[in-house]
C-alpha cells in the first residue's frame, strides 16, 4: 500500500466507520503527510513503519520547536494510521501503543463571572437582524454550553418549546438532549419572528441560524457575533468561554459533575474534571471566611 492509499483509506475510515469530524481528520492528514514525508526520506513506506521510524520522526518535530499539543497530535494521528494499517495487514504488529504522548499542560478555562454574563445578556435591546441573531447566538450558547459548531447545526425542530430543551448532535454524531433557560428561548423567538425572516432564501432550509446570504450560520461568522457581542460589553471573551461559564456556573449552584458532563456532552469525566478547579475555589473561599482555625 501506497503513502497516498493508506491515507486515503484511513480518511474513509475515520469518516464512514468512526464518525470523527471533518476538522479532525484534515488534522491527522496534515501531520500524517509530513510522515509520508520522513518516510521518502529513509526510503520507506507504511509496511515499514515500526517505533524509532516514528520517534525519529517525532523528534524532528521537536527540534524545530513543536510544543507538546502538537507532539500529542501527531501521536494520535499516527497511531490512527498504524492501527488501520494493521487492521488492513499491511503491518504485522501495531507499533502505536508503544508511542508515549507527552504530558498536557491543562491552562484553567477563561470564565465569565456571573456579574459578568448578566451585563453581557442584558445590554440594549437588538433590533437589526443581526443584532437579533447576535444576542439569540449569546443567549443559547450561555444557556446550554453547547460548542459553536453544535449550534450552527440547529434546525429550528431541534427547540422543543414544551419541554424547554434542545436536542443536539455532538461529536462521533452522538445525540444529546440539553435544557435551555426560558430567556434564552425568548432570545431565539425573537430572532426567528423579526430576524429571521429576512435573511430568509433559497438555501435557508430549516436552519435555526442563518448568515447574510441566506443559508446556514457559518462557525466563523458565530464565533464573530460573539466576540462583537461580549466585546461591547466590555468583555474579551468567545463561544468556548461561554461554554466553560456556563458549566462553571451549574457547579457553583450546586450541579454534579455527572450532570455537567452530560450538559457538555464530554465523552469521558476527565474532560468535565478541569471545571472543578472554581468550585474548589469557591469552597476555599469560604472555609477562610467561615472556619475559626482558617
Amino acid at each position: 500500500m501506497t503513502g497516498p492509499e493508506a491515507l486515503e483509506g484511513l480518511a474513509g475510515h475515520l469518516t464512514g466507520e468512526l464518525g470523527r469530524s471533518p476538522h479532525t481528520v484534515r488534522g491527522y492528514l496534515s501531520d500524517l503527510r509530513s510522515l509520508l514525508s520522513h518516510l521518502d526520506e529513509h526510503d520507506a513506506d507504511p509496511a515499514d513503519l515500526d517505533v524509532p521510524l516514528i520517534r525519529s520522526w517525532l523528534s524532528k518535530a521537536r527540534e524545530r520547536g513543536s510544543g507538546r499539543s502538537t507532539i500529542a497530535r501527531r501521536v494520535a494521528a499516527v497511531r490512527a494510521l498504524t492501527r488501520y494499517l494493521h487492521r488492513e495487514g499491511v503491518l504485522a504488529v501495531d507499533p502505536g501503543p508503544r508511542l508515549s504522548t507527552p504530558a498536557q499542560q491543562r491552562h484553567l478555562p477563561t470564565v465569565l463571572d456571573e456579574e459578568q454574563a448578566r451585563s453581557a445578556l442584558s445590554g440594549p435591546a437588538p433590533k437589526t437582524p443581526v443584532e437579533l441573531r447576535r444576542h439569540a447566538v449569546v443567549e443559547l450558547l450561555y444557556a446550554t454550553g453547547i460548542r459553536v459548531a453544535e449550534l450552527c447545526a440547529l434546525d429550528r425542530a431541534d427547540l422543543d418549546r414544551t419541554r424547554d430543551t434542545v436536542r443536539v448532535l455532538g461529536k462521533g454524531d452522538k445525540e444529546r438532549t440539553v435544557p435551555v433557560g426560558r430567556p434564552a428561548l425568548d432570545a431565539v423567538d425573537a430572532w426567528t419572528s423579526r430576524g429571521r425572516p429576512d435573511l430568509t432564501g433559497p438555501h435557508s432550509a430549516d436552519a435555526l441560524f442563518l448568515g447574510a446570504r441566506g443559508g446556514r450560520l457559518g462557525v466563523r461568522q458565530a464565533r464573530e457575533d460573539v466576540y462583537a457581542h461580549l466585546r461591547a460589553a466590555g468583555i474579551e471573551a468567545g463561544p468556548h468561554g461561554l461554554r466553560h461559564s456556563a458549566a462553571t456556573h451549574l457547579l457553583n449552584g450546586g450541579a454534579d459533575l455527572r450532570s455537567v458532563q452530560e450538559f457538555l456532552g464530554h465523552a469521558s469525566p476527565r474532560s468535565t474534571q478541569i471545571y472543578t478547579h472554581v468550585s474548589v475555589d469557591r469552597l476555599r473561599d469560604a472555609y477562610r471566611r467561615a472556619h475559626p482555625r482558617a
